[in-house]
């Protein structure tokens, strides 16, 4: 009885929780059982707009309404998610393992932070997510509010509750009689902001199923594809871009001409088995198309202007950095020191690329830097003043000195 009763009072002390909500069928449920089962408390809905579309938000703040919150903060992240979360991701060169570029996961900090300023403004007790048990977002989320909030308290509902599918939420509302414009069927799970939009479930949990048309949404097929390739200009400062086809744009208007330009020749779709960080894989087909173009466009001055041991220290940290976001840990040490690692090599990616887009692929084919580090009088095949081939000879011998000596006692 005792557990029991810490329940309780800990239900009783709850008197305000702010909800990340989206107007979906969970978050549609969990304001109702907030309610009643946290002694009548105020609900405040919360949502974040990444950049997931002007759809996703058409009437959210009546939905919330109605559905029982006492207000709903719609907050515009948009330009600063990609100015400040994605830019700075992006220039550690972060990708998890090696073909995942994180679009849901560099999202996740920007939304938990904004939701704790909502929980802060409001007087709130308690902050609560929709997040199921089984994946990596209750991590990323509870993370986020453990490092910003540890006082408040987090309420994950999918923990608690005793519902387990659409159907039990479905039936939940309509005892109560609150409007849902969801059915008993969802072919697959969603999410999607300005950088991406994941897709899970349906025919993917299988592996052996190719994933169908219609699982794809902001891209189209590789196949169906304009016969004729599209050039693209990208100007870059400090590992931004700044300018596409020669007009400037701010961070989140580059990645949205980028998404549609790309989009419509099939780039940027991957197809991968990930480990998630609660131990289980997942399947998971992503589109990334605007990202893929900046991606290529930031390795190809790299490329450039980053000396070898720059570039491995680069890929060391952008091995970490992808971990990190992924794993949830944003709002930590580790994290300033990574960034603030990458930042000096990112100050230098300045300059201008052409992508090519055909088919699927973005294939950068014009690079320039000025602070380029190749020289063609250098790597020229032909004869050249400035490069004595006979210098090479003493540099191998100490290059290779400890396997000369190595071998040098094995003989004997």
């Amino acid at each position: 009885m005792s557990n029991q009763n810490a329940v309780l009072n800990a239900q009783a002390d709850i008197k305000k929780v702010v909800l990340a909500y989206s107007g979906g069928l969970d978050t549609s449920a969990i304001i109702p059982w907030l309610k009643e089962t946290y002694n009548n408390c105020e609900i405040v809905a919360f949502c974040a707009d990444v950049g997931q579309g002007e759809a996703e938000l058409e009437g959210l703040y009546e939905k919330a309404i109605a559905s029982g919150a006492s207000e709903c903060y719609i907050v515009d992240l948009k330009e600063e998610l990609v100015a400040d979360y994605i830019y700075p991701t992006i220039a550690t060169g972060a990708i998890y393992e090696g073909t995942y570029l994180l679009g849901t996961s560099m999202a996740r900090p920007i939304i938990a932070k904004a939701q704790v300023e909502v929980a802060r403004k409001v007087g709130a007790d308690a902050v609560c997510h929709g997040c199921t048990g089984k994946g990596n977002d209750q991590v990323r989320f509870e993370g986020c509010f453990a490092a910003l909030a540890p006082d408040l308290k987090v309420i994950a509902p999918w923990r608690e509750w005793e519902m387990v599918s659409r159907e039990d939420l479905l039936d939940y509302l309509a005892e109560r009689n609150i409007a849902t414009s969801a059915s008993a069927t969802k072919i697959y799970s969603r999410d999607a902001n300005a950088w991406h939009i994941s897709h899970e479930g349906g025919e993917l949990e299988d592996p052996w199923n190719e994933p169908s048309k219609g699982v794809w949404t902001m891209t189209v097929a590789p196949e169906d594809a304009p016969n004729q390739p599209e050039y693209v200009s990208l100007e870059l400062e400090q590992g931004k871009v700044t300018k596409v086809n020669g007009e400037a744009f701010s961070p989140y208007k580059a990645l949205m001409v980028l998404n549609e330009v790309a989009g419509a020749h099939g780039v940027g779709r991957i197809d991968i088995t990930e480990n998630r960080l609660v131990g289980m894989k997942s399947r998971g087909c992503y589109e990334t198309p605007g990202g893929t173009v900046m991606f290529a466009a930031l390795r190809a001055i790299e490329e450039l202007v980053l000396d070898k041991t720059s570039r491995e220290w680069r890929e060391q940290v952008g091995a970490q950095m992808a971990h990190l976001v992924y794993d949830g840990r944003w709002f930590t040490p580790l994290c300033e020191s990574l960034l603030g690692a990458s930042k000096p090599l990112a100050d230098l990616v300045n300059g201008e690329v052409v992508v090519k887009l055909y088919k699927g692929h973005a294939s950068v084919v014009k690079k320039r830097s000025p602070n380029s580090l190749y020289s063609e009088e250098f790597a020229t095949f032909g004869a050249d003043d400035v490069y004595n081939q006979k210098d090479a000879e003493g540099f191998i011998r100490l290059y290779s000195l400890s396997s000369r000596i190595r071998a040098l006692h094995q003989q004997k």
